[in-house]
């Protein structure tokens, strides 16, 4: 039976494997949705299959060079709790992904799963063996791949939670990584007005406008209004338009114009951005146990 992606896409969403792991499983099973979980159960995938429904929004940000700073990876691989974050089985195996990441130049989650380390396994199945290991859900969340056009490249990794890859044109080391370390803290979208989304800022224009409108005051003030709130909203988002952290009294583009450099583009990420936690309430959980008792 041939195996669609509409059938991989439910068995994902029915244990929370990784879909190499499914397309094999329903593969084995001739297509047999409830064989294939089954199966999955009593294979070494059933512990990460129970324990792929909770949250995994702790973890680190790995990032890795070549040689050369003209190519660059940053993988995210997420786990529960901040505490095996930094146990060193997940660290060895967070540094083996993020090397196979650089050398295969990947994009997707999916192809980096299924590519295969140094001992012989998929990194799906050193995933699965080190969620059976550690006992968390443990997640390759996101994966990035840089390549230089015409500078080099910089990084900045912060304390393994954001990391960042920058593109310098000119300049030196210590630049690109003053650069990283600058975008990593003030979280800029894009390197400069030019490359702001239409959509963005027409929302931000229509917040402003209603914002304004409220005053009361004139039409051609209100106008001038708007346009002095958007010219200041440039620059809080925008690279070039954002104080420099290590001195505010410079811009990222003033301290670019004085090394005679250019920034060609950055890569941010930062571990569980837009994954929402679970709020835990023990009160309430004691309560809820009292009552029922």
């Amino acid at each position: 039976m041939a195996i669609t992606a509409a059938m991989v896409k439910e068995l994902r969403e029915r244990t929370g494997a990784g879909m190499m792991e499914c397309k094999k499983a329903l593969t084995a099973a001739d297509g047999d949705m409830e064989a294939a979980i089954e199966a999955m159960r009593k294979s070494g995938a059933a512990k990460a299959v129970k324990k792929a429904g909770r949250v995994a929004a702790e973890g680190q940000v790995v990032i890795t060079l070549s040689d050369d700073l003209k190519k660059a990876s940053i993988v995210e691989i997420n786990c529960e709790t901040d505490f095996v974050a930094k146990d060193e089985s997940f660290n060895r195996f967070a540094q083996a992904v993020g090397k196979l990441a650089l050398e295969n130049g990947v994009t997707s989650v999916e192809a980096l799963s299924a590519l295969k380390l140094d001992n012989g396994q998929t990194v799906e199945e050193a995933r699965q063996e080190l969620v059976a290991k550690i006992g968390e859900n443990i997640q390759i969340r996101r994966v990035t791949y840089i390549e230089a056009t015409e500078g080099t490249l910089g990084s900045y990794r912060h304390g393994m939670k954001i990391g960042v890859v920058v593109e310098v044109a000119g300049g030196d080391q210590t630049l690109a990584k003053d650069i990283a370390m600058h975008i990593a803290a003030s979280r800029p979208v894009c390197v400069d007005e030019s490359q702001v989304p239409e959509d963005m800022l027409a929302k931000e224009k229509e917040i402003f406008a209603a914002q304004a409108a409220e005053s009361g005051k004139p039409e051609n003030i209100v106008e001038k209004m708007v346009t002095g709130r958007i010219k200041k909203y440039l620059k809080e988002i925008t690279l070039l338009g954002q104080p420099f952290v290590k001195n505010p009294d410079q811009t990222i583009a003033q301290l670019l114009k004085d090394a005679d450099a250019r920034v060609l583009g950055f890569s941010r990420i930062e571990v569980g951005e837009g994954v929402e936690k679970k709020q835990e309430d023990f009160a309430a959980e004691v309560m809820a146990q009292v009552k029922a008792s």
